[in-house]
């Protein structure tokens, strides 16, 4: 199994920054992609960004691309997202993600990130 902690998280204004961070423990080398999912209230978890760890390419939802940017560093077991030029409708709880080489999915708690004026 494969523990994710989520971090960052919090209140900024339209047009700020913020950067969130990842942490990975357990069987880190069972570990094939890592993402950031984002869920705001009455609506569906949607992918944001995503990793691969074998190759290291990315994925991004056509809503952040040019402002999010998302990075692993293996030494330390850990996935960040920056975020830059910060909307209102990006208020979510955003989630860290893992993907196993068998196929399982483990969440972590999510963090609150909060973009208003």
């Amino acid at each position: 199994q494969v523990q994710l902690v989520e971090s960052g998280g919090g209140l900024v204004q339209p047009g700020g920054s913020l950067g969130l961070s990842c942490a990975a423990s357990g069987r880190i080398s069972s570990i094939y992609a890592m993402g950031w999912h984002r869920q705001a209230p009455g609506q569906e978890r949607e992918l944001v960004a995503e990793v691969w760890t074998t190759n290291s390419n990315t994925n991004y939802a056509d809503s952040v691309k040019g402002r999010f940017t998302i990075s692993r560093d293996k030494a330390k077991n850990t996935m960040y997202q920056q975020m830059n030029n910060l909307r209102p409708e990006d208020t979510d709880v955003f989630y860290c993600r893992d993907t196993i080489y068998k196929g399982t999915t483990d969440w972590g708690q999510g963090t609150e990130v909060t973009v208003s004026s």
